[in-house]
This record gives C-alpha cells, sequence and structure tokens, in this order.
C-alpha cells in the first residue's frame, strides 16, 4: 500500500486597517488518485490598493488556479499545468479590465500578485508573480524563497512591476525543491511580513504549532499591532509524513491483486474464454479472449510470472492501461471498458483484426509514397496525442504498430511510455533508460539523455525510411556512438542512392527529421509530416540547379548582354 503524503493547512485573512479585505487564499487536499497525481494545492492573492475591483481578482485567481489545476491531465507536469491555468487566468483578468472603464488606467483593473505551491511526492512546486511571499522553514530555519516583482524609485516610493492581469503576457517565477518532514511553508502578503520579524514566527510556531489556524491569526494580529496598514493574509503549511519515495499507486484496488493462473485456449477465467496465445515477452503474455457478457473479442495482458514481486515491473505494467485511459485517439490502442471489478492482476484491451506494421512491411517490400505517407501521418497523429498529455512513446517499432482491416493504422504498447506527472511523483526521477529497439531509437538515448518528442520524431522518421528503402539510415552504427563526437560522424544514408522513384526534397525532409543533434530535427512534428507532402522551400532552394544547368542560352545571353552593357558604358566614358 503507498505511503500518500500527509499535511496540516492553517490560513487567516482580514482586511486591517482598510474598508475592505483584497486578499484571498484557499488550499485543497483532493482524495487519491488526484493526491497521487495532482498533489496538494493552496494559493494566495493580493489586491493592489489603487483599485476598487481588485479583490474580485484575488478571489478569481485563488479559487481559478485550484479549480482548473485539478481540470488540467493527470499526465501533466505540474509546472506545465501551473503555467497553462495561470496564463489562462491572466488572458481572462487582462480581459476584463480591458472591457471595463479601466481599459486606460490597468492600476483602476483586474490586477493581484499571486503566490501559489503544490506539494506533489516528496517535492514543492512554487509558482508567484508580484510582491507576496513564501518563506520554507526547516530546523527553524526560514528561508525566503520567492522574489519581490516590486520596482523601486526610492526608500519611499516604489511599484508593483509584475502581476496577474497586468499585462497581455505573463512571466512567471516557478521554482521546485525536496522536501522533508516536519518542513513547514507560510504564504504571507506584505501587509504581514513587512511588520513580522523570523523571530515572531519562530515563536508563534514553537508556542501553537499545534493549531496552524491560530498560527495564521496570530501572526496577522501581530503585523496588526506593529502598524501594518495593509490587509493581512497567512497561509502555514506543515509537511506531516512524506509519500513513499519511489512508489505510485496508480491503481489502489489491482495492484495487491494476484496474478492470473496459466491461461490456456478454451479456459474460463474472469468472465472471459480464453481463445489463444498471440504473444509472449520476457516481460508479458498476451491473449485473444471472448468476453462472455457481451461477446466481444478483446486482448487480455499478463504479466510475466517471473516479475510478480517486481514493484517496478508491476506499476509500469499498471501504467498501460493508465495512460490507454487517459488518451484518446484514433490512433492508439483503446482500453476495454471496465464493466466489472477483476479478481486478477492483468489488463484488457480492444482487439485489432489486422497484421503488425513489420508483417505488413513484409508483405509490401516496396510500396508506393502516397501509401507510406498516409500510415506515417496516422501514426504521427497517435503521437501528437501522446504528447499533448506530456507522455512520450520512446519504443516506436513496426512491432508496436498495427493496421487494421479498415486501413486504420494505430500504436499498441504502451510499455515504454513516459509520462511527466507520474516521473515528478518520485522524491528521485528514474534515470534515463533505453526503453526501445536500438534500431529505432533515437542517439539522445545512447548519450544517457532523456527524450524529447524530438526522439519519437526520429523514431518516426527511421520507420518511414525503412518502409521506402527497407533499410536503416545509419545502418546499426547508432547503437555503437555514446558520445557526441561519435554521433558527429555518423554518415546518413540517402534514400536515392538506391535509384528509388523518391522526391529528393522527402530525402531532405527525412534527413532532418533524422539529424543526430535533436535540436536540428524539426521543432514540431506535423512539420515532417507536411513536408513528406509538400516540397519544402528551404530544400527546394537547395536542390534548384543553377540557370546555366537548367537553361544554357538563357544563360550566355544574360552574359552577354551583362558584357554589351559593360562596353557600351566604357566607351561612353572615354
Amino acid at each position: 500500500m503507498t505511503e500518500l503524503p500527509k499535511v496540516i493547512i492553517g490560513q487567516y485573512s482580514q482586511k486591517g486597517r482598510k474598508k475592505i479585505n483584497q486578499d484571498a487564499c484557499r488550499y485543497h487536499v483532493p482524495n487519491d488518485p488526484f493526491l497521487s497525481t495532482k498533489g496538494i494545492a493552496i494559493s494566495l492573492a493580493d489586491g493592489i490598493s489603487s483599485s476598487n475591483v481588485s479583490q474580485e481578482a484575488s478571489k478569481t485567481a485563488v479559487s481559478a488556479f485550484i479549480d482548473e489545476y485539478y481540470s488540467t491531465p493527470e499526465s501533466w507536469s505540474v509546472e506545465n499545468a501551473g503555467n497553462c491555468v495561470l496564463n489562462a487566468m491572466n488572458s481572462w483578468l487582462y480581459a476584463q479590465t480591458k472591457r471595463s472603464d479601466f481599459k486606460y488606467n490597468i492600476e483602476k483593473g483586474y490586477v493581484c500578485t499571486f503566490s501559489g505551491l503544490i506539494i506533489k511526492g516528496a517535492k514543492a512546486h512554487l509558482f508567484h508573480i508580484g510582491d507576496s511571499r513564501i518563506v520554507h522553514i526547516r530546523d527553524q530555519k526560514p528561508n525566503v524563497l520567492t522574489k519581490e516583482h516590486r520596482t523601486y524609485v526610492s526608500s519611499q516610493e516604489s511599484y508593483l512591476s509584475r502581476a496577474i492581469g497586468m499585462r497581455e503576457e505573463l512571466k512567471i517565477d516557478y521554482t521546485t525543491m525536496s522536501l522533508q518532514d516536519g518542513d513547514h511553508f507560510l504564504l504571507m502578503t506584505d501587509g504581514v511580513y513587512e511588520e513580522v520579524s523570523a523571530d515572531d514566527v519562530t515563536q508563534v510556531l514553537n508556542n501553537h504549532g499545534d493549531d496552524l489556524n491560530t498560527c495564521a491569526r496570530m501572526l496577522t494580529e501581530i503585523a496588526y499591532k506593529n502598524g501594518s496598514a495593509d490587509n493581512l493574509t497567512v497561509q502555514i503549511l506543515k509537511v506531516d509524513t512524506l509519500s513513499d519515495d519511489n512508489s505510485v499507486d496508480l491503481h489502489e484496488d489491482m495492484s495487491e491483486l494476484p496474478l492470473p493462473p496459466s491461461l490456456e485456449a478454451r479456459m474460463e477465467f474472469d468472465g472471459y474464454v480464453i481463445e489463444r496465445k498471440l504473444y509472449k515477452s520476457a516481460r508479458s503474455h498476451v491473449f485473444l479472449a471472448t468476453d462472455k457478457e457481451t461477446g466481444e473479442s478483446v486482448v487480455l495482458k499478463t504479466l510475466a510470472a517471473e516479475l510478480k514481486e517486481d514493484s517496478a515491473a508491476r506499476e509500469r505494467f499498471l501504467l498501460e492501461e493508465w495512460i490507454a485511459r487517459r488518451v484518446n485517439s484514433a490512433n492508439l490502442l483503446k482500453p476495454c471498458l471496465a464493466n466489472r471489478k477483476r479478481a486478477y492482476f492483468y489488463i484488457a484491451t480492444e482487439y485489432i483484426e489486422g497484421q503488425t506494421l513489420s508483417q505488413w512491411m513484409t508483405d509490401n517490400p516496396s510500396p508506393k509514397l502516397e501509401v507510406v505517407r498516409d500510415i506515417i501521418e496516422q501514426i504521427a497523429k497517435g503521437l501528437l496525442a501522446l504528447h499533448k498529455k506530456e507522455m512520450l512513446h520512446q519504443d516506436l517499432r513496426p512491432e508496436n504498430i498495427m493496421i487494421d482491416n479498415t486501413g486504420t493504422v494505430k500504436i499498441i504498447d504502451f510499455g515504454a511510455v513516459r509520462v511527466a506527472g507520474i516521473d515528478e511523483i518520485h522524491a528521485t526521477p528514474p534515470s534515463p533508460a533505453i526503453l526501445g529497439t536500438a534500431q529505432f531509437t533515437a542517439p539522445e538515448y545512447f548519450l544517457g539523455e532523456y527524450g524529447t518528442p524530438e526522439s519519437d520524431q526520429f523514431s518516426l522518421a527511421v520507420i518511414a525510411y525503412q518502409m521506402l528503402c527497407g533499410k536503416l539510415p545509419y545502418g546499426n552504427e547508432i547503437a555503437r556512438t555514446h558520445t557526441r563526437s561519435q554521433q558527429k560522424r555518423l554518415k546518413y544514408r540517402s534514400v536515392l542512392h538506391d535509384d528509388l522513384p523518391i522526391p529528393e526534397w522527402v530525402d531532405f525532409a527525412l534527413r532532418k527529421a533524422l539529424h543526430p543533434e535533436p535540436l536540428k530535427r524539426y521543432e514540431y512534428l506535423s512539420e515532417f509530416v507536411y513536408d513528406l507532402r509538400q516540397p519544402n522551400k528551404t530544400f527546394l532552394a537547395r536542390t534548384r540547379a543553377p540557370i546555366m544547368e537548367r537553361n544554357p542560352v538563357v544563360f550566355w545571353q544574360t552574359v552577354s548582354f551583362l558584357l554589351m552593357l559593360v562596353i557600351i558604358g566604357l566607351l561612353y566614358w572615354r
């Protein structure tokens, strides 16, 4: 059973000496699975005193951050999710001001500062804009984690330089740090921290640390007594117990189930009838089965018996179905509906009647370019659906791709997929590993680097190349390169060398997508797919022959005309 993070949170907000309270604060501790995959969120906002509507901006900011953050995909990293939510919030508040009577005076519009904290796994993720403050306390030693976005004209005069809703574009400070049991985080508006000392904070926590709501209230009262003229808001979060260092319980109801017995044809098993074995590997066994309740053909996948005590293998096995349920694409394998509770540890997916791309390539050794384009485009759609959810496939190869009887192409194996939002749950992220087949693996993996969407692009380009000429662009050399200098010596073998009826600009597109350096590939996968179908102007400029070769008559006529002009000019000036 996975140990989930436990925190204690207290907060207090008062208007102080002002007529209204323009501060706002909120937190949310979800139930699992969101507690594991999204974490605990806490947010604080401070309206600007020059505006009579900034309290609305503050309330919107803290509520929208939490509500929308938990609406983002579980597969997204905290950074990506938080940035997307805050940028959307900024755009909305900025638009509200531009539609209001204050469109020419932003300082009277819907503007506020913001500080947010996400506790996920064994890490804290901080988002900050403006002059509120986040303080971390460990072993009674406070450490300010945020920077005030305020420009000082003099010691007595300053103005806010960055806030939500202030400008069309938002610049966000984002940081992350590892946690320890007993860590405290204080989120405070400037009305508090400018009048409260580190000793005040330490004394309050020491004397009343078992009631953080009381601690928050007492700190605002100290600030008030010390003369603060601003609104006063404090949030305190204490990390009581961290989650397990390297365990993620994605399916608590399944993780402890026993492995199935040895499955054989015609055997009845958990509401299915086993038809035949489809595939066996060191990691899993795959069977075709019929659902007794619906009569539909399904695929059952079981973990190899040798891995039943391997918690990491069980986690990755369950991750396959977790991924399939969160990405909807016609070009990705679909999981079966969970219409009944399982008694054993296995996953069930749709059955695709067709053949693997590997078998298709054997049956079609010289496919037409248009057919290759269609298959590559469909695979790319599946990859883009994964990338949109911050997932990398990492093991794209012909054996992991199916073509059904209608011509629909589907990526069928998610066993090596890397999910950004799951990786960051671990206190120590998994080390980069080569999970795919060497011939289709991008060069950066052999340098011990993490993959990127450009890595999946490389694998897709290898498949396209192999479909066109039946060979590999670098042979088997990539797997032997373990330094950048070695990879720089790799020589791309043009598909045009085999005298195939392929336009030269298609070869240029392949060459770019297959570049050993990720940054020199296409920035977007869609660009590669487009360039396989439409000549890239850059490639055409490179391949366009000189005018002397294309039309020598025109060339020499032009040269003769220019020489004549020169001679006339010389005669004229004599």
